[in-house]
């Protein structure tokens, strides 16, 4: 048997753009994927506070240093700029891996800047 485990998370990021003309998908800043322990085009889980509104998508890194999270495609529609979200990664585990997982997880100020970190920080 396999679970299907939360790996990375990262709590309360604010949308800094939706951009509806663009394939689809969540751009991310590539060093809070790193720091949430998510791959860049991982499949995702977005939440987002503002709406209720759930949708899965994948990462795409953005631009080094510039704290972006960018709504592409459709899934523009699920958010507006300011919107605050969470983002969950899981992955397929073994009931041994599950029990000794410690999921990453940071959690974000207003100006999307990494104010907390949780869970295996050693990954």
């Amino acid at each position: 048997m396999q679970k299907i485990m939360l790996s990375g998370k990262i709590h309360t990021a604010r949308l800094t753009a939706c951009e509806l003309d663009y394939e689809g998908s969540l751009e991310i800043d590539p060093l809070l994927l790193a720091e949430a322990n998510i791959l860049p085009y991982e499949k995702i889980l977005v939440v987002n506070r503002n709406n209720g509104e759930r949708l899965e998508t994948y990462a795409i890194p953005g631009p080094p240093g510039s704290r972006r999270f960018c709504l592409n495609g459709p899934a523009a529609h699920k958010g507006a700029v300011g919107d605050v979200v969470t983002i969950m990664a899981f992955s397929v585990c073994t009931p041994e891996e599950a029990r000794a997982l410690k999921p990453r997880v940071i959690i974000l100020n207003d100006k999307n800047e990494i104010i907390e970190r949780k869970g295996n920080l050693n990954s």
